[in-house]
């Protein structure tokens, strides 16, 4: 039996509730399309329409059936088109970038839901920072990305909003590993390891701000591109580290900081594209990123973030 064939009259008639008027959109007569239907009805065990000589309807299993079939019959021309712009050399790709930070088996995962969703399309990663990705964004080197916020999306289209709260990453012979939560105040006169400023300017900013409205001002500051280099100067009691949370390392123990006074912004942004083929690729990379980024990495969307907590030190006079 010709499935697709015959999912495609099934889908006509119950759009039309008639035979004569399926029948003209389909291009056949009207007994081999009742035939059809007929032999559907007979391979699936169900009768998917009462008929009357005054109407036609579906039945309950003839309901279920039919989103079920358009989404069939959409996957069969996804298919068709897939091998026809493969053997014309025209298979799509989406250029997207990470940060550098995200953490491999994110990525992995990523990459994984997207084949999934789009085994059509190559996905083309490249580990950069957020101001290099509104660079390549706004000369067209990319076509969506996963950034930081704050950051310059002017011309650019923005996913939701999600976030992370950042925590310190600490020996795990210091004193302050004891504790359930850190202040930032607790850890002054500790050098600092972060991510390079120019990888993403406002959010480096942002947390400097931050950690000094707190009460902390690191003596020095060093650039951790990678973070297993942040890790490794934690290791050796060199600084201290600010990152969202993190599995303990022989050595390192990570901690939240109380109140959660920082918490990263994550979006993916991207171009807009007059291409419906591309946009629709777009749309299929920022929606899985999305959903990757909540999974894998517990990202929360802002609108539903647990309120931050405001607690007041008296030893301190700070406000966490």
């Amino acid at each position: 039996m010709n499935l697709v064939g015959h999912l495609t009259c099934f889908v006509v008639v119950a759009e039309e509730l008639h035979f004569g008027r399926a029948a003209e959109r389909l291009g056949i007569a009207q007994p081999p399309l009742s035939q059809r239907i007929q032999r559907l009805e007979k391979e699936l065990g169900v009768r998917l329409f009462d008929r009357s000589s005054r109407k036609v309807e579906l039945t309950a299993p003839g309901r279920l059936l039919l989103e079920e079939a358009r989404e069939i019959l959409v996957r069969v021309d996804r298919v068709y088109s897939v091998a026809e712009r493969a053997r014309l050399g025209m298979v799509g790709a989406v250029r997207a970038g990470l940060p550098s930070d995200l953490g491999g088996p994110i990525v992995a995962a990523l990459i994984a839901a997207f084949r999934e969703r789009r085994p059509d399309l190559r996905l083309e990663l490249r580990e950069t920072g957020t101001a290099e990705q509104i660079s390549a964004l706004a000369e067209g080197a990319l076509d969506a990305g996963i950034v930081r916020h704050p950051c310059d999306t002017r011309d650019l289209e923005i996913g939701p909003m999600l976030g992370q709260p950042v925590g310190v990453l600490l020996p795990a012979h210091s004193p302050l590993a004891a504790s359930a939560e850190v202040h930032l105040a607790d850890l002054s006169g500790q050098d600092l390891a972060v991510f390079p400023r120019d990888e993403a300017p406002g959010t480096h900013d942002e947390l400097l701000a931050t950690c000094r409205r707190h009460g902390y001002a690191p003596p020095a500051v060093h650039q951790a591109r990678h973070p297993q280099f942040a890790l490794g100067l934690v290791l050796a009691g060199t600084a201290v580290a600010l990152v969202p949370r993190t599995e303990d390392a022989g050595g390192a123990t990570w901690r939240p900081l109380l109140g959660e006074p920082l918490i990263w912004r994550t979006s993916c942004v991207w171009r807009h594209s007059r291409d419906p083929d591309q946009a629709g690729a777009i749309a299929d990379f920022t929606t899985v990123a999305t959903a990757v980024l909540r999974r894998e990495a517990a990202m929360t969307p802002l609108d539903t973030a647990p309120t931050r907590r405001v607690v007041q030190r008296p030893a301190s006079g700070f406000l966490a």
